[in-house]
């Protein structure tokens, strides 16, 4: 965990525009870098208070709710959860994660352990918007897309790559924070089912 000491070969650019290998700049919250992995960052700016953003997002079981792809997210413990994630042609993909630095209303890094269908690492952090308009909400993470180049194109084509993900999923975030609802054109499965009786 970061205890605050000033780290002189710390980069405080942009994880997504870092000079150096661990953009993190720290053991905890690393970001691995790795030639087949593509790195996204995202940011929001949420009307809600930032120690509300991040406790719903720490209870990781609450990120299906809003996270559209996510099929599950089962919570081992308070540093592993376990996540099933629809993949492309009606496939998921799994992976175990482990939270590797938390500092309260203010960040959450993890990376997947060894094995992991789609070996991931990143960060979200919580950051006071100018002005006192809420909270800004920037997600970081790298990835290293199945089958290199091509499964990352596969993935594109049908919706499922992380960085369009990421977009649609903080947007849903917002919506989900802000209103208590997300707005959609497709039935909930409760209405669909309804419709069907």
């Amino acid at each position: 965990m970061n205890d605050g000491a000033t780290n002189s070969g710390r980069d405080d650019a942009p994880l997504a525009t870092s000079k150096h290998g661990d953009p993190a700049g720290e053991t905890g919250g690393r970001i691995r870098n790795t030639a087949g992995d593509q790195i996204m960052a995202r940011a929001v700016t949420i009307n809600r208070p930032r120690a509300e953003l991040y406790a719903y997002w720490r209870d990781f079981a609450n990120l299906a709710t809003f996270m559209e792809n996510v099929e599950r997210i089962d919570v081992t413990d308070d540093r592993r959860s376990h996540w099933v994630v629809a993949a492309p042609a009606g496939k998921s993909v799994e992976w175990d994660a482990i939270v590797t630095e938390d500092r309260p209303d203010a960040l959450i890094a993890w990376e997947t352990a060894p094995g992991a269908d789609v070996p991931n690492s990143g960060r979200i952090e919580f950051a006071d918007a100018q002005g006192g308009r809420g909270t800004v909400v920037t997600a970081t993470i790298l990835y290293d897309p199945p089958a290199g180049i091509v499964g990352k194109i596969v993935a594109k084509l049908f919706q499922r790559e992380p960085a369009i993900q990421a977009r649609r999923d903080l947007r849903r975030f917002k919506q989900l924070m802000e209103t208590g609802e997300i707005s959609t054109n497709a039935m909930n499965p409760a209405q669909a089912a309804a419709k069907e009786a």
